[in-house]
């Protein structure tokens, strides 16, 4: 067990005041078995009202309406979580899944809906032919396949952290032959939704004290990984930036489809063009020693 704060600051400044629209936030993050959340505040600057609720998913959303123009907007956010994931998980697969393929039940295909299905074209074969290339046999281990395919993802993608926005589609990742966590989360779920597994996005922060992970900086940064839908496991985490599975090092903050839909702030100002100086993001972890 472990006892951490999450510290995570974006700050945008401006050349003038300007107007600041409604700005959305997912910061908070999201309990689970393996995941106690202790306390969560948000702190914005200037101040504004905020207002939460649930997506469609689950995640926790906040909105923020401000009333008064500013040169600047802070928004700091502070948690203490309670981590439990095993170093080495053991997962309770239902007999019917653990050799893929299998079949979902009817009613666990009608909710997975979209997170089964492919999100990207691929209108020549050649993703699923990359992806075909791990099955190397049918049946399969189910647990091992989608280790393989995680373990495939870092072996041929080398990483390569970048701070632009946007995220690569599984074929530029794999044309490029490098990639961001995000692009390597979005390649490996894409590769799961190609042989019918359910599949979602996990945005969030690595817990890497010691800075020996791929992807951390300092001790702890915004991370993206995927988690699997397997009857009796439940969502299972695949991080194939560094090779896990498993929770463990992880705190999930929001869950989609789609990686556009777990953007930590996003939002609008009204001001005279060429307004916005800088947008700096922030995050620090720090242990809690008992």
């Amino acid at each position: 067990m472990t006892t951490l704060t999450t510290y995570h600051k974006t700050e945008y400044r401006y050349g003038e005041p300007v107007l600041l629209g409604p700005h959305r936030m997912m910061l908070r993050p999201r309990e689970a078995r393996e995941l106690r959340l202790v306390s969560h505040e948000i702190t914005l600057t200037p101040h504004a009202d905020i207002t939460w609720a649930h997506d469609v998913v689950g995640n926790a959303v906040a909105t923020a309406q401000f009333t008064q123009p500013s040169d600047h907007l802070i928004i700091e956010s502070r948690a203490t979580v309670v981590l439990t994931a095993a170093v080495w998980p053991v997962f309770a697969i239902a007999a019917e899944a653990i050799s893929f393929p299998f079949f979902y039940s009817g009613d666990d295909w009608t909710d997975l809906g979209a997170l089964t299905t492919p999100q990207y074209p691929d209108p020549e074969g050649r993703f699923s032919r990359w992806v075909e290339g791990f099955v190397l046999q049918r049946p399969t281990d189910t647990l091992s396949l989608l280790k393989d395919i995680a373990n495939g993802v870092s072996t041929q993608i080398s990483y390569q952290g970048r701070e632009m926005e946007g995220t690569q589609s599984p074929l530029e990742t794999l044309t490029r032959g490098w990639g961001s966590c995000r692009d390597f989360a979005v390649l490996f779920a894409e590769a799961a939704r190609t042989l019918s597994f359910g599949a979602r996005i996990v945005s969030g922060y690595l817990i890497d004290p010691a800075t020996r992970l791929v992807g951390s900086e300092g001790a702890g940064s915004t991370h993206a990984w995927a988690e699997v839908f397997i009857p009796g496991a439940g969502w299972v985490a695949f991080d194939p930036t560094n090779r896990s599975v498993g929770a463990k090092n992880l705190i999930p903050v929001a869950v989609a489809r789609g990686i556009h839909q777990v953007v930590p702030v996003t939002g609008s100002f009204m001001g005279s063009g060429n307004t916005q100086r800088s947008m700096t993001v922030e995050v620090r972890h720090a242990v809690i020693k008992h």
